[in-house]
């Protein structure tokens, strides 16, 4: 039986990556005065590291910032800091918005009582900017981010995390993701995974996942657009929560 429905946040929420990160490390950038640039190609290929500050310094090592650091660890961490600020900054003028679908499904969830969890690598302050300024009325039960766990996506540790949490099985957790990194974590934490994909994922091998979409879709708006998996679960383009029920409680049957 569905009892938990755990959502990653960047890009699954809200397209965060292109119009929010991305700008804000390289105003980040900027005011440290480096000259370095992430396009969009390069912060795609960024993406396949988990986490904003190990994505940071994965870079300065391999690819450097045009000048020395003397103590990385710490200057890392400052730019880091600062992106934060600046991303917050973005999402507070209201330069985003949720993904289609996304509101309403959390509106279902929450009617019919399910737990309703957030697990991301995004930092805490973060975090709390995009649920208190694009989702104001949502309760979540359980909020993972930043680094709550040692080791981040695509080690399955914050969604082992959440599960033990909550009391709840792997088989009673479905999980939310955009991405071929998020989705191999919650693959191996053992739990059934829908993938919305974005302009950035949609190339990315998921196969594992149990659903691909284009989004989670909603009637009087964008529809979504089934990839892979089962058309029952994406009838008339929205992902409904009474579907993804009848899934889980089909296979128990």
């Amino acid at each position: 039986m569905l009892r938990a429905v755990l959502f990653d946040q960047d890009g699954v929420i809200a397209d965060t990556e292109h119009h929010g990160h991305r700008v804000a490390f390289n105003r980040a950038f900027a005011e440290a005065g480096l000259d370095v640039v992430w396009d969009p190609e390069t912060y795609h290929r960024l993406l396949q590291v988990g986490g904003g500050r190990e994505r940071l310094r994965h870079y300065a090592e391999t690819e450097g910032l045009g000048r020395p650091v003397d103590d990385l660890g710490a200057f890392v961490d400052r730019v880091y800091a600062r992106k934060t600020e600046l991303f917050v900054e973005i999402v507070e003028r209201g330069e985003l918005a949720p993904r289609p679908g996304v509101r309403r499904l959390l509106g279902e969830i929450a009617e019919a009582g399910l737990a309703l969890g957030v697990c991301t690598t995004s930092q805490q302050r973060s975090s709390a900017a995009i649920r208190r300024t694009l989702l104001p009325d949502v309760h979540f039960d359980l909020v993972l981010a930043g680094d709550v766990v040692a080791r981040k996506k695509p080690d399955p540790a914050i969604y082992e995390l959440a599960r033990h949490r909550l009391g709840l099985e792997t088989d009673e957790c479905l999980v939310v993701e955009d991405s071929h990194v998020g989705l191999s974590a919650a693959k191996a934490g053992g739990m059934r995974t829908i993938v919305t994909v974005t302009g950035y994922t949609r190339d990315e091998d998921t196969s594992a996942a149990d659903l691909v979409v284009t989004c989670l879709g909603d009637p009087d708006g964008e529809r979504a657009e089934l990839i892979r998996g089962d058309p029952r679960l994406v009838a008339d383009g929205v992902v409904r929560l009474a579907a993804l029920r009848d899934w889980f409680a089909a296979d128990r049957a």
